[in-house]
């Protein structure tokens, strides 16, 4: 179980806060959970969550994964990006209101740039989807959001 409120993990705020909490962390991976709740961003009429929104909850997972490395470091939680995923698949079209999901997240590639790929797994009731996910994460994301492209601005 995470030592950290998920709040403290992430660079979200919010209703944009999918998860519930970290329930284990290692250096290579990461295992997060959530119950499904009506009333949220991005729930239907019948409160369930498109299975869509598994990739935001693997992507969420590998903030965490990464929130939990800074503050065991004793850092700050840095800003990260989603680039794309390879292959989502999902055996649902949607994820039911008060159904419980766990997610896993596996680094398999990390450079010294800052970009990552983790191979993800969504489980719950009947419940399965996988994906690849890109993500970067700039060493100073602050000066890189505020970079000008050449020749703009100045």
């Amino acid at each position: 179980m995470s030592l950290w409120p998920i709040a403290e993990l992430l660079p979200h705020a919010g209703d944009m806060i999918l998860l519930d909490e970290v329930l284990r962390y290692a250096e290579e991976d990461v295992e997060t959970r959530l119950t499904v709740r009506p009333g949220g961003l991005f729930n239907q009429a019948d409160g369930s969550l498109p299975a869509w929104v598994g990739i935001e909850l693997m992507a969420q997972s590998i903030a965490a994964y990464a929130g939990c490395h800074a503050r065991q470091a004793g850092e700050p939680v840095a800003l990260g990006f989603l680039l794309g995923t390879r292959n989502f698949q999902c055996n649902v079209e949607r994820f039911p209101a008060g159904v419980e999901l766990r997610i896993s997240a596996l680094r398999s590639l990390q450079d010294d740039n800052g970009m990552g790929v983790f191979e993800c797994h969504l489980d719950g009731p009947n419940i399965h989807a996988e994906a690849r996910l890109n993500v970067f994460r700039p060493p100073q994301a602050e000066r890189y959001l505020q970079e000008q492209p050449e020749g703009r601005g100045q």
